[in-house]
């Protein structure tokens, strides 16, 4: 049976946050598409790329995560703070399919902590 969005986005938290980015990519469809900063990455490699940039933006952060599921729909609002710098603005919104991300979107903003 496949994960619930619960379960992968609690897999995902945790993989961050461990700043382990082959779990984090596990995570996501081989055709996953994510808009960030409003570019389109594809697949695991597109995830990866996102992910290396996000951690180097905020390496060892400390997260703040506020979630709102509906069915297999995520709304995230975010803070982040790491390496000299912090994110105060971070929202994602996923979908889930098939107990893993097919759709991720986000925007953030990094500033001087």
């Amino acid at each position: 049976m496949a994960r619930t969005p619960e379960e992968v986005f609690a897999h995902h938290g945790q993989s961050l946050g461990a700043e382990d980015l082959e779990e984090i990519i596990a995570d996501y469809a081989d055709d996953a598409v994510l808009v960030v900063q409003r570019k389109v990455y594809r697949g695991k490699d597109g995830a990866r790329e996102v992910f290396t940039q996000l951690l180097s933006d905020v390496p060892q952060a400390e997260w703040e995560l506020d979630q709102t599921f509906a069915d297999d729909v995520l709304y995230l609002e975010w803070k982040a703070t790491g390496g000299g710098r912090r994110v105060d603005n971070g929202i994602d919104t996923f979908i889930f399919k098939d107990g893993m991300i097919r759709v991720q979107t986000v925007v953030y903003t990094v500033q001087p902590a």
